[in-house]
């Protein structure tokens, strides 16, 4: 079948354009200069840009086939005879990798690398069929665990580890066993900015290469008693993403002779590699790094425990030390995953690593439609977002202020549009005028701007003398944000999710309806969403005055990327968003994507999901770095 990219439309392998949406399923739009691409060419015919789904091919040799057992010895040993040429010989530029002539050579192949116990060829391929399920999408698909039979023991590994949904482990598209070869199809990292070039650049910082050591900690949990410890120990395997964040290119398994052993690597390895990257790069280190780093290629540094403990020592003793610590910097607590949080026990010291963080970027869009069965639109977004760059050669600062609001409005044509708008124009007002300070207002001044807000619905309904369902209302759901911290604010059930890559999607607001008070009540949720006023709201702007009006205000710090999406019901309904921000949002944490034609993807599919309602979002794309403080 075919999926289609726009609105995941399941479509017939024949079909040329999507039955639901209508968009071509034969071409593609290039980014650069909106022409027509076959999804067949590498490069737009019109700019040049390179439009193609392109893909990292590691061709081996079967496990099966390469491996036998010693006579003398019992234990695995590769097989000589099945060790050749010839199984790759087949393989020539502009060819196909597989049967079905769907991924097509770019690059010539190169001579067979020997890698632990067997030869493996790296090429990149395009797919000529992107939008067509993969062979391994569809045999997952039908099946509830991954079994050896029809998933190579290749790829088995990246599976697994891609559960864990770690940014740094790419991602597999596509693996299958053909002949005495298996293949697998992952991420192209190959352009990445390597690691140990980023290293030598002056205006690294020693906090940035801590971090790295940090984010290494992290993998090597993941990937040591997987027998892939080894991916991190090839420099030309440490990338780095846009973000500047530590990734692998692709993993290497530990021979298959060694599988049933003691591991072959070990910190003590991990700690050359981290020598290696200062000799290359050739710079000086620092006195706590060079002691941390004798001891742990003495060994006397055991554990990820003892080894997090000193990255934090060290990480403190350089907070300390700076004198140059900047506004508009928060200090964050790097926590390891919560698995290994408890296994070293919450209360050990050791567990987190403290570094500051700083705003680099912030880009925000908003769409407002008013769907497919309503005519008239009674939801109403503002937007004041302001941001300052100050140019400086080795420490770029920036700085922003911004508030993004959405109303959805109730009480009918000429009701629930007017209070939608009146409270978005109410509140942006009123921090026009009070919030003048670099600073997030504080709670009791949010609360302050969402009470005038109610009042002057209120008063607008006292006047018209409205009354029952006939009072015209509105949802809110507001956020601020000054730098890399954050406030939010809400009333009703328009709702703020956040997106990170570590994390996923999280709803940060609790909707205020009749289901969810009883919830909180202690009621079991599926006997508190069978009434039928579960969807009623609790709270809303308007209908009442301020003594019965209690919005829910939190703050937070923004401590690594981030998607801020807020959300009117006609949007979020039907478990949208949590059902499908893997293909519509998660891609817009990249900074190479377009707010605005993400947005406008996110309410068409709004309109393929729900309908029923107006539909609003404001998308708030933030990204941190660590702050340019303790240098060598």
């Amino acid at each position: 079948m075919l999926i289609c990219p726009q609105c995941t439309f399941e479509n017939p392998d024949s079909n040329k354009f999507c039955q639901s949406c209508g968009i071509s399923l034969t071409h593609k739009i290039c980014p650069e200069c909106s022409a027509d691409v076959s999804l067949k060419s590498q490069y737009c015919h019109k700019c040049g840009a390179e439009c193609g789904t392109i893909y990292y091919a590691l061709i081996t040799q079967a496990v099966n086939k390469i491996v036998a057992v010693s006579a003398e010895t019992g234990e695995l040993t590769p097989n000589s005879e099945s060790i050749t040429d010839d199984l790759f010989s087949k393989f020539t530029l502009d060819s196909y990798l597989d049967p079905q002539q769907r991924y097509r050579f770019l690059t010539s192949l190169s001579t067979p690398e020997v890698i632990g116990d067997y030869r493996e060829i790296i090429v990149k391929v395009i797919d000529c069929q992107p939008y067509q399920v993969s062979p391994m999408g569809a045999i997952l698909e039908h099946q509830s665990q991954i079994t050896t039979n029809t998933i190579p023991k290749l790829a088995q590994t990246y599976l697994e580890l891609q559960m864990e949904m770690h940014p740094g482990i790419p991602k597999i598209y596509d693996a299958w066993q053909q002949d005495d070869l298996q293949v697998v199809l992952l991420e192209d990292r190959s352009n990445w900015p390597m690691l140990v070039d980023v290293w030598k650049q002056e205006t690294t910082t020693i906090l940035e290469i801590l971090y790295w050591f940090y984010q290494m900690t992290q993998l090597w949990e993941l990937l040591a008693g997987l027998g892939c410890g080894q991916s991190l120990l090839e420099l030309s395997n440490l990338r780095l993403d846009e973000d500047r964040a530590l990734v692998l290119q692709r993993l290497y398994l530990e021979s298959a002779s060694l599988q049933n052993q003691s591991p072959n690597v070990t910190l003590q390895h991990l700690g050359q590699v981290w020598q290696t990257l200062f000799r290359e790069s050739q710079r000086t280190q620092f006195g706590s790094v060079l002691e941390m780093l004798e001891d742990l290629t003495l060994g006397e540094i055991e554990t990820l425990t003892q080894l997090r403990s000193r990255l934090s020592d060290i990480a403190t003793e350089i907070e300390a030390v700076s004198t140059s610590a900047k506004p508009n910097c928060t200090s964050t607590v790097l926590q390891i995953d919560d698995e290994i949080d408890d296994a070293i026990g919450k209360n050990d010291d050791a567990s987190m690593m403290v570094l500051s963080m700083q705003l680099s970027n912030l880009e925000y869009a908003a769409y407002s439609d008013v769907g497919r069965q309503r005519n008239h639109n009674e939801d109403y977004f503002g937007v004041d977002s302001k941001i300052n760059k100050q140019e400086l050669p080795r420490n770029p600062i920036v700085t922003a202020q911004g508030l993004y609001i959405l109303c959805d409005g109730m009480g009918g044509h000429a009701g629930g549009e007017v209070a939608s708008e009146l409270a978005v124009n109410t509140i942006r007002q009123y921090f026009q005028k009070t919030w003048v300070k670099t600073e997030l207002p504080p709670k009791e001044s949010i609360r302050e701007a969402v009470y005038l807000a109610n009042q002057a619905i209120y008063e607008l309904n006292q006047k018209e003398a409205r009354s029952g369902v006939g009072r015209m209302g509105t949802t809110l759901v507001m956020l601020l944000l000054q730098d890399n911290q954050a406030a939010i604010a809400h009333v009703g059930d328009s709702r703020l999710y956040r997106l990170t890559r570590k994390h996923g999607l999280e709803q940060l607001t609790i909707d205020h309806e009749v289901g969810q008070r009883e919830i909180a009540r202690g009621v079991e949720p599926s006997i508190a969403y069978g009434r039928p006023d579960a969807y009623q709201l609790t709270q809303a702007l308007g209908p009442r005055d301020e003594h019965s009006l209690h919005p829910d205000v939190e703050f937070f710090d923004i401590n690594e990327d981030m998607l801020l999406i807020l959300a009117s019901d006609g949007l979020s309904d039907n478990d949208c968003l949590e059902t499908n921000w893997q293909t519509h949002l998660q891609p817009l944490l990249s900074s190479a994507s377009n707010l605005e034609k993400g947005i406008q993807d996110l309410i068409d599919l709004g309109n393929e999901h729900n309908g029923h309602d107006n539909l609003t979002a404001i998308l708030v794309r933030v990204k941190v770095h660590l702050s340019q403080q303790g240098l060598f």
